[in-house]
């Protein structure tokens, strides 16, 4: 196993929404034994209020730095040796801050899902804050894909069977 996995055992899911981060994250999780953390789930938990009831009151800064500190207290808990695999929400890695938490402590996994894709999973969501104007959810995908890329890792998505994304990314040389 990969040097930096075995000093802080911590495999973050990156990539835009509906790339399947959660769902593939969690079977990973499931297949190395480690826990599964889903970090909108977490805050959804802390809040007591859904993402977009929280983009609607507070903010997208205010959500960002929310996430940045369940990142924060996450990766503290692999970095003292309590493996586990952390889906991050769609814009998370877009953050430095967010970025400067994981580097060193585990391995950046980029779920490389196409916008068609996107779209069709997209299709009976309505609680998606920043899926609401389908111009702007496609120049988002386009910036945030220049961000992904500095992931240790990327995994192209093929299709909707998610033990195909856990192969793929279990033979990454990042993992190795």
């Amino acid at each position: 196993m990969n040097l930096t996995l075995k000093r802080t055992p911590g495999i973050y899911v990156v990539g835009f929404m509906c790339a399947g981060k959660s769902t593939v994250g969690r079977r990973l999780a499931h297949r190395l034994g480690w826990s599964f953390f889903d970090t909108d789930d977490e805050i959804e938990a802390a809040e007591k209020m859904k993402i977009y009831e929280i983009f609607d009151s507070r903010g997208e800064d205010e959500f960002r730095r929310i996430e940045r500190e369940i990142v924060r207290q996450h990766v503290r808990w692999i970095e003292r040796g309590r493996p586990a695999v952390l889906a991050l929400g769609g814009g998370a890695f877009a953050s430095v801050e967010t970025r400067a938490l994981l580097e060193g402590n585990g391995i950046s996994v980029w779920l490389d899902c196409p916008l068609s894709t996107v779209h069709a999973r997209l299709e009976h969501q309505s609680h998606r804050p920043l899926a609401r104007d389908p111009r702007k959810l496609d120049a988002l995908y386009a910036a945030r894909r220049d961000v992904y890329q500095l992931a240790d890792a990327r995994v192209e998505i093929e299709g909707d069977d998610p033990e195909v994304t856990v192969e793929a990314i279990l033979r990454q040389p990042a993992l190795k």
